[in-house]
């Protein structure tokens, strides 16, 4: 009976949510923004985009589902479809910040880094949009980034803490 109030519990349920959507995120991003919907998508691949693109289409799509699982919850007297819908939420959140904030720079905010995660981020979406059709894509996660992209990151972030001066003291 624990493991059920464990895995119905509020908290559970929008982490799971949170980390499934990265699975769902990967799959839109590959079989539908680069598929049927890359009209959509497509000036996100240019090499100057607008500050507003076609593109920021997907965030009204991916924001419908989070509402109407809250909306239906809170109407059902407050079930576990609040609990997705937020970690849908939660998930376009993470998405902004990370997407359109820090590796876009739509907003000049987090602009410099070193950590090795935030770098391989970077490195992914860079790879990724070094392709302008929609063919031949590569990295379509966001926040899932593969090993080798780590591994270039540590070796670039060892690379330039060699060739700085450790402080006097």
């Amino acid at each position: 009976m624990d493991r059920l109030i464990f895995f119905t519990h509020p908290a559970f349920i929008v982490i799971a949510t949170f980390l499934i959507m990265e699975g769902v995120a990967w799959f839109a991003h590959k079989y539908i923004m680069h598929g049927l919907m890359w009209y959509f998508h497509q000036d996100h691949h240019v090499h100057q985009p607008g500050f507003f693109e076609k593109n920021d289409a997907f965030f009204l799509i991916f924001a419908v589902p989070s509402a109407s699982c809250i909306i239906t919850g809170a109407m059902a007297g407050g079930d576990f479809r609040i609990w997705i819908g937020a970690g849908i939420a939660a998930y376009g959140l993470a998405y902004f910040l990370v997407h359109d904030v820090f590796i876009h720079q739509r907003f000049k905010w987090f602009r410099r880094t070193e950590n090795t995660y935030f770098m391989a981020i970077r490195k992914a979406h860079k790879v990724h949009h070094k392709h302008l059709t929609k063919e031949k894509g590569e990295c379509f996660g966001m926040l899932f980034v593969p090993l080798r992209y780590w591994l270039e990151a540590r070796k670039s972030q060892r690379k330039w803490s060699s060739n700085t001066q450790s402080p006097v003291k």
